[in-house]
């Protein structure tokens, strides 16, 4: 019997109108003007997404697998590839969310209409993996564990993540002057990291949020990732494509969260 995991933060976060959230979908995806090509993983219709997403509620020193059957979506749903799930939760290396917390964490569910959308029509599964505060040892053993995924062809990887998440509400007022105003020097330091992210170094881009202790959400599924490729046999580049601020700070009564997508492409 399955066991549903519901979309939480639809009618809230997202409309839960499948017309409406349909035709949205088609003109974000359509803004975003990527071009399909043969050697980026997901529009070669993969059979199996990793979602990995950084815990906001729930705190764990672990990566955590679902214990849902299906994902549910405004646009179609989504079913947890149990094999995969299995042969993780084998090597004792993770925890099981309970469906609650599963449900209160949106950095996953954020990503499942645009896979729902896209892949509609696939016989597409999924494997989601909650993110919980690693140590370093910890980012570089689940990228060494989760690494033979990438090399297999049938396999993406969606990793949710916003960047600076500046102001007082969020206890992050880092400010260099010499970038001119505010939100000039957020850009600054995101694309920083950017291109940290961008030579796949994890040890350099674990040394820059030391050194600036930028608040990007979703530090350690990046940091997991940047092992993961690290540690296959398949050469991937990241690149990043648009980058954008919920709005431009000025003055230290403003706040901002800053948003920055990328593609991981097989480096030819």
């Amino acid at each position: 019997m399955d066991k549903i995991r519901r979309a939480s933060h639809a009618g809230s976060w997202y409309t839960d109108n499948p017309k409406k959230l349909s035709e949205e979908l088609d003109g974000w995806l359509s803004e975003a003007g990527l071009a399909k090509s043969s050697n980026v993983r997901g529009v070669i219709a993969p059979s199996r997404v990793f979602l990995l997403g950084p815990s906001h509620h729930h705190y764990t020193l672990k990566c955590a697998l679902s214990r849902a059957t299906v994902y549910k979506t405004p646009v179609g749903d989504l079913s947890i590839d149990l094999e995969v799930n299995e042969e993780l939760k084998a090597t004792g290396k993770f925890e099981l969310m309970d469906l609650h917390v599963d449900e209160a964490e949106h950095s996953m569910e954020m990503h499942l209409p645009y896979l729902a959308k896209i892949f509609q029509g696939y016989p597409l599964k999924i494997v989601p993996i909650l993110v919980g505060a690693l140590n370093a040892e910890n980012e570089a053993m689940y990228g060494r564990l989760l690494a033979k995924y990438v090399d297999d062809p049938r396999n993406f990887f969606s990793v949710s993540s916003d960047f600076c998440h500046w102001g007082a509400r969020f206890n992050y007022m880092h400010y260099d002057k010499k970038h001119g105003a505010i939100y000039k020097s957020i850009e600054a330091l995101d694309r920083m990291g950017m291109e940290i992210i961008e030579t796949g170094d994890p040890d350099e881009f674990k040394q820059y949020l030391l050194n600036t202790e930028n608040t990007i959400c979703g530090r350690h599924p990046i940091s997991v990732f940047l092992h993961m490729l690290k540690n296959s046999s398949t050469k991937i580049k990241i690149q990043f494509l648009r980058y954008e601020q919920s709005s431009q700070c000025k003055s230290t009564r403003d706040s901002s969260v800053s948003y920055a997508s990328a593609a991981a492409k097989i480096d030819a």
